[in-house]
């Protein structure tokens, strides 16, 4: 590809591009730009990460820890390990879905370079720079808002800004509700005698109660691993769902040079056996009901809903058949891994969990004995259990 098609390539279906230009700039010397991904719980940023990969991007992907940990708690730190642990897997799983090939993938763990001395003699220079309203305004959208907020919420937007640095990459990859952090970072890394990176943006999908999908709310979400009866939404059709079934045609037509199906996976677009050539989602129907219904794009099948040819029910039915088409391999990887069940439970334990106790130690055994009498419930550490109350919500 031309430099001009990868960059195409890299920004369609984007929200908002800021200095699309530093992008260009590197593919015009025939280079591969090096870009980041954080905040990726769903499979709306996801799917792009095929399109960076074609277009020669180096990928990483980034758990963020320690920012977990700073944004009001989220995350206590005694379940960011396990955690970190867990979106792993289920992210290489939910790659592995999407037939992207997770050999050409980093992952970058936060506290890796967020603990070093360089990073936080970089981190204090940053609070010696930056005001407290351009700290709150730039969390404004991320930082969970609470009504005695704390001072990590501050931080949070210079660590996030720093980790461009720290990663070494050309641009980072989010949401729309990151641009006050992204606008912070162009802003406040020349400051600093770093330089000022790319930043896209993908739309954000509207939660099932309204606004936007969140992490922090359990009601608003699809999650990876959700049974089947939870799910169905539209807005997946448009972000999610029709993305995935051009990228699927883009795979057939140059010979699965794009995807890499992992064993017993499915490429095949959101169309079903006898749909026509182009065709990226079907409706099956009954032909008493007119017969099944093919939309080679959104804007056919948002017309046809519109025009009450499509019944609310038929659609609901066929945007849940397709949303478990992609969650059946990940939740199967997920039931068939001991290790990654272990994990879970670690990382989310059960806030009604009571801790089992060994009969009082007997006089002669030492303190440090004694400490040692109270078991792990399920598997769980004592610390893990004593905090679980304070996240009952996956994040």
């Amino acid at each position: 590809m031309s430099a001009e098609e990868k960059y195409e390539l890299i920004t369609r279906g984007l929200e908002e591009v800021l200095n699309g230009d530093i992008i260009k700039a590197i593919l015009a010397e025939g280079k591969s730009p090096k870009g980041y991904l954080a905040h990726i719980g769903y499979f709306v940023p996801l799917t792009k990460v095929a399109d960076f990969l074609q277009a020669g991007v180096e990928t990483t992907i980034f758990l963020g820890d320690i920012h977990a940990f700073l944004d009001n708690m989220k995350a206590p730190l005694e379940l960011v390990e396990y955690r970190t642990k867990y979106y792993r897997f289920v992210l290489t799983a939910v790659f592995k879905s999407l037939g992207i090939p997770t050999n050409k993938l980093k992952f970058a763990l936060g506290s890796d370079h967020q603990l070093t001395r360089e990073y936080n003699m970089d981190n204090y220079r940053l609070c010696a720079t930056v005001t407290e309203h351009d700290a709150k305004k730039a969390g404004a959208e991320v930082v969970k808002q609470v009504e005695s907020p704390l001072l990590s919420g501050l931080v949070y937007p210079g660590m996030q800004a720093l980790d461009e640095q720290y990663l070494g990459v050309d641009f980072q990859f989010g949401g729309v509700d990151q641009r006050k952090i992204f606008t912070f970072a162009e802003l406040y890394l020349p400051r600093l005698g770093y330089a000022k990176r790319a930043h896209l943006m993908n739309a954000m999908v509207p939660g099932l109660a309204g606004g936007k999908m969140s992490s922090s709310d359990p009601n608003s979400k699809i999650d990876f691993l959700d049974a089947p009866e939870v799910n169905g939404i539209l807005s997946f059709v448009e972000a999610v769902l029709i993305p995935i079934s051009q990228l699927r045609l883009e795979n057939i037509k140059q010979k699965g040079s794009i995807l890499e199906a992992a064993s017993g996976g499915d490429l095949k677009p959101f169309a079903s056996d006898d749909a026509p050539e182009g065709t990226v989602f079907s409706v099956v129907r009954d032909d008493k009901f007119g017969g099944s219904l093919h939309y080679s794009s959104y804007d056919e099948l948002k017309n046809d809903f519109a025009a009450k040819k499509l019944h609310p029910k038929d659609l609901k039915a066929a945007i849940a058949d397709a949303i478990n088409k992609l969650l059946d391999p990940i939740r199967k990887a997920f039931m068939d891994d001991e290790e990654a069940q272990r994990i879970e439970k670690l990382a989310y334990p059960d806030p009604n969990a009571k801790e089992k106790k060994l009969k009082k130690p007997k006089a002669h055994r030492s303190p440090a004995a004694a400490l040692n009498t109270v078991q792990a419930v399920d598997g769980v550490p004592p610390e893990v259990n004593a905090v679980a109350n304070q996240d009952e919500h996956r994040e």
